[in-house]
């Protein structure tokens, strides 16, 4: 079974089907975009009238940007189980990358519904706005230092009989995810067509699929957690892997919550997880570290 695995995942993650799906959501972007801006000024022109389910996304032409980046978010989930098999670490990086893109996606969302009248400092909406771009800046330096933590780790041999069943485990947990992620990116779409026609609100926008997305994601995190019980007993592995988990687990809850309190759990899980991988690397390298 490891071995068929092996054989497929090097199929659909060969890096020629890599390529052609970043063409293909390179097209659908372009496309998704003008589109998007038709509707925009279809809206304008009184062609078309916005319900309160759609308003936000053809206010004004910079919200045409969330459609590109929300199929460019796709494509980042696909990067990402391609990732899944190397290392926890990668993984967590990945993750970390995809919540920063979502970031970026609503705060141009927001901008062009900041209210710009004479009291637009004490608007709600545009302190949110102002929370979250100060945030992103905090979160993209996070993941500059995450990604810089994790140059430090040592690498192992990948001929190691043990090591590279682990990894087929982890190749079958990451197709299984690919399948069922599928499913759900279809499900996601078909049920966001019909709240349109329906004219049924949906009060997260911002969650959609993501929601789902990050709470599989955790599962699947788990599963490859018991799984690496069998083939490390490293106290310092598995408590770090764990603490990885705990910070997706945050960045799920930033998808159930409003307000400040959704950047608040990002950079709390992304923080969270720095810190645990900052410790981790004390441990392994204390040397290196000290020297440091």
């Amino acid at each position: 079974m490891r071995k068929k695995a092996d054989t497929l995942f090097n199929i659909v993650f060969a890096d020629t089907i890599r390529k052609k799906v970043e063409n293909l959501i390179l097209v659908l972007a372009g496309f998704g975009f003008i589109i998007h801006l038709l509707f925009i000024f279809l809206k304008e022109l009184n062609f078309i009238s916005a319900s309160d389910l759609n308003k936000e996304l053809l206010n004004d032409p910079i919200s045409a940007i969330y459609t590109p980046f929300s199929l460019i978010l796709v494509y980042e989930v696909y990067l990402l189980l391609f990732y899944l098999p190397r290392s926890f670490t990668s993984c967590i990086s990945k993750q970390f990358e995809i919540i920063s893109l979502i970031v970026i996606r609503k705060i141009f969302k927001d901008i062009p519904l900041m209210d710009l009248n004479e009291n637009w400092i004490v608007s709600e909406h545009n302190i949110e706005l102002i929370v979250d771009l100060l945030g992103f800046l905090i979160l993209f330096f996070l993941i500059f230092l995450f990604n810089k933590g994790t140059q430090k780790l040592s690498k192992k041999n990948i001929t190691d009989p043990s090591l590279i069943r682990f990894i087929s485990s982890k190749k079958i947990v990451s197709l299984s995810l690919l399948v069922v992620m599928s499913f759900m990116a279809l499900n996601t779409m078909f049920e966001w067509i019909f709240n349109i026609y329906s004219n049924q609100a949906i009060t997260q926008i911002d969650g959609l699929f993501f929601n789902k997305f990050f709470t599989l994601l955790i599962l699947a995190d788990v599963i490859i957690l018991l799984i690496s019980f069998r083939y490390t007993e490293e106290y310092s592995k598995l408590i770090r892997n764990t603490g990885f988990i705990i910070s997706t687990i945050l960045i799920r809850l930033s998808f159930s919550s409003s307000g400040y309190l959704t950047m608040i759990l990002i950079l709390t899980g992304v923080s969270f997880a720095y810190l645990i991988l900052k410790i981790y690397n004390a441990i392994e390298n204390p040397r290196t570290n000290l020297e440091a």
